[in-house]
C-alpha cells in the first residue's frame, strides 16, 4: 500500500508545470498615461484602498475589484 501512495500524483498539481508566461501584461501599463515628466493615472483610486488599487468603469458603475466598493453613475 505505502507503494501506491508514492506514485500518486498530488491533486493539486498543475499539467503545464507552473511556468508563467514571460513579458509583461497590457492591463497594467494602461492604468497609467506617460508624460515628460511621469506617470499620470487614468482611472480612479478606490477611496478604501487607498492609492495603488484603480477602480473597474462598468457600463453604469465603478468597482474595486479588492474590497468590492461600488459607486453607481447617475441616469442621464
Amino acid at each position: 500500500m505505502a507503494a501506491e501512495a508514492k506514485d500518486k500524483k498530488p491533486k493539486d498539481a498543475k499539467a503545464g508545470g507552473g511556468k508563467e508566461a514571460k513579458g509583461v501584461s497590457a492591463g497594467k501599463w494602461s492604468a497609467y498615461d506617460a508624460t515628460g515628466s511621469g506617470l499620470v493615472r487614468k482611472r480612479k483610486s478606490c477611496p478604501k484602498c487607498g492609492e495603488g488599487v484603480f477602480m473597474a468603469r462598468h457600463k453604469d458603475r465603478e468597482s474595486c475589484g479588492k474590497c468590492g466598493y461600488t459607486e453607481f453613475q447617475k441616469k442621464q
